[in-house]
């Protein structure tokens, strides 16, 4: 063998001080995925630190590079559909959207289109108690090979004598709803099923049944478990429990039966409950998730306070908060008190039936201190709900909540129908039809702008305001748009978190009707999350995206307003 020549020797030592620098040939720095997508959420359970993607409005997410130095190229997924919508009167609970999760699969680089299912609507007024809850929407994830479809619940039965009232087949069933007739209506059946996708895995699915009617409605299925039937306790069933987020979250509850055992709405992928005894109203089902998770090498920092979905960009810890919880800021503190940047957006309001669109949700973002061993309970505000009644103006959003103060945003202000009665302000105002004399809905000054007005000869609603721009005047059988929202501010625009509509705006009006014309064109929604109205006859608005408080668009002649989308609370301070 030929001796080695001082340039071999040298490459050899060169190679092996490499490979102890962890960046040789056969190893490389570790390295997680490069992707970006939904709101970001680094964590650690156990000895593994994950990055997790989450999506609560459809988006993509995007694989640019493959992981190294040991690191897995694989991916888990949680994918949930909406939930189905309560019946009324004493109707069944909606059955939990389906649930769909998996393990360990094959990570490449190329991008996975993601659909977010919204959640079914409440039943129609009682009476005519005539229909179910509606189903909720499905949510999708496509890889190479094939798309993962979680199934939408099933909506609830309704109390009644001349039509079935069984609950409705959806990924967990809706419960039954309450006879009049003797008659015991049954609940729905899950129909979720595993779904493979080639070359790539499958994912495991989950979804039960609805409970029977017995006396009154019965509870919607769950991921975890059927729907009790009636007449008591009436429980939705339950839902299953992941950490995919790093944090603990029980999702997919089915809604329980109404006639009086009523719930507030769970969280992602949950039924609706059913209505009380008397005509009351179900609720609506709670829109899906899906959640994309993988390994990374390390957290980029510490975070100096706990709460919401924390990711680092830029120098700074980001707390982002998509659902209610509590931000704690730990004592010993440094430095105490902590500059703290903030956007806190409040729920947008729906749009109105043959009506205009609804305004924005209050948009705030500044900064404030929290001093050593601080805790404050977050409010997400939920966005207002659509009606299919023009003699009621789209409900206002509710407000969102955070820190010392407390710092608060007005949800935003409900469209107005033909005949319905003067409008509420809102953090930003709703838009109102033509023919209906109403003034605008106006908006708070710092946190939105008033809404458009209609056209009176040929009934286009205008649209809703939005944080950075007034909506617009419906006319020459157009709706108006609804008004721009406003991008955060540079701390929070993370080039891996893709989240508002586009380009990281939150709190867009949504756009106006046009009510009785099937050749009208809706408004657009503005940017930041809101719905666009509609133009076709009898047809619905089209509900505003989740966690960007943009408000619902406008429904035409007597059918519902989108419903407005629920606010965020984004917090941003020194790594």
């Amino acid at each position: 063998m030929a001796p080695l020549t001082t340039g071999a020797i040298q490459a050899i030592l060169r190679e092996f001080s490499q490979q102890r620098a962890g960046r040789g040939r056969y190893g490389g720095a570790p390295s997680g995925l490069t992707a970006t997508g939904g709101v970001i959420s680094d964590y650690v359970d156990g000895s593994i630190v994950y990055r997790a993607h989450i999506f609560t409005s459809s988006g993509t997410f995007s694989v640019s590079a493959l992981a190294s130095g040991g690191i897995p190229n694989a991916i888990d997924a949680l994918v949930i559909a909406g939930g189905g919508g309560g019946g009324t009167n004493h109707g069944g609970g909606g059955g939990a959207g389906g649930l769909l999760y998996g393990t360990s699969f094959p990570a490449t680089t190329t991008s996975y289109p993601i659909v977010v299912g919204s959640g079914g609507a409440r039943a129609l007024p009682y009476p005519p108690a005539n229909a179910n809850g509606s189903n909720g929407s499905p949510s999708t994830f496509t890889a190479p090979g094939g798309t993962a479809t979680a199934t939408g619940g099933g909506g609830g039965g309704s109390r009644g004598s001349s039509y079935d009232a069984t609950g409705s087949a959806g990924g967990s069933g809706g419960g039954g709803g309450w006879p009049e007739t003797g008659t015991s209506y049954p609940g729905g059946p899950g129909t979720q099923t595993s779904q493979p996708i080639t070359s790539f895995g499958t994912f495991t699915g989950y979804g039960f049944g609805g409970g029977d009617a017995n006396n009154n409605g019965g509870g919607g299925g769950g991921a975890g478990g059927a729907g009790t039937p009636g007449p008591s306790p009436r429980a939705g069933g339950a839902g299953r429990d992941y950490s995919i987020t790093g944090s603990p979250v029980v999702y997919a509850v089915g809604g329980n039966g109404g006639a009086p055992y009523t719930a507030a709405p769970g969280t992602y992928g949950s039924g609706g409950s059913g209505g009380t005894s008397g005509g009351g109203n179900g609720d609506p089902g709670t829109p899906g998730i899906v959640v994309v998770r993988y390994q990374i090498a390390s957290l980029t920092a510490a975070a100096k306070a706990t709460g919401g979905a924390i990711s680092y960009y830029g120098g700074k810890t980001i707390h982002t908060f998509t659902s209610s919880g509590t931000f704690t800021a730990p004592s010993p503190l440094n430095p105490s008190p902590l500059s703290v940047e903030y956007v806190v957006v409040a729920g947008g309001g729906a749009g109105g039936s043959q009506g205009g669109g609804g305004g924005a949700g209050g948009y705030l973002t500044s900064t404030t201190t929290v001093p050593s061993g601080s805790s404050y309970t977050v409010t997400i505000g939920a966005g207002g709900l659509g009606n299919n009644n023009r003699f009621i103006v789209g409900a206002n959003g509710s407000p969102s909540v955070f820190g010392p103060g407390p710092i608060a945003a007005t949800g935003g202000g409900g469209g107005g129908g033909r005949f319905s009665p003067a409008l509420s302000p809102g953090g930003s105002g709703g838009g109102t039809n033509g023919n209906s004399g109403q003034s605008v809905g106006s908006g708070i000054p710092g946190q939105g702008n008033p809404g458009g007005s209609g056209s009176p000869s040929i009934e286009s609603s205008g649209g809703g305001g939005g944080a950075s721009q007034v909506g617009g005047s419906g006319s020459s059988n157009v709706g108006g748009a609804g008004g721009n929202g406003s991008q955060v501010p540079s701390s929070f625009q993370n080039p891996i978190a893709v989240f508002g509509s586009p380009n990281y705006y939150l709190a867009g009006g949504g756009g106006g009707s046009v009510s009785d014309s099937p050749s009208g064109t809706g408004g657009n929604g503005g940017l930041g999350g809101g719905g666009n109205g509609n133009g076709a006859y009898n047809a619905p608005g089209t509900p505003a995206a989740t966690n960007t408080g943009g408000g619902g668009g406008g429904g035409s002649y007597t059918y519902y307003g989108g419903n407005g989308g629920s606010g965020i609370v984004i917090i941003a301070y020194p790594s």
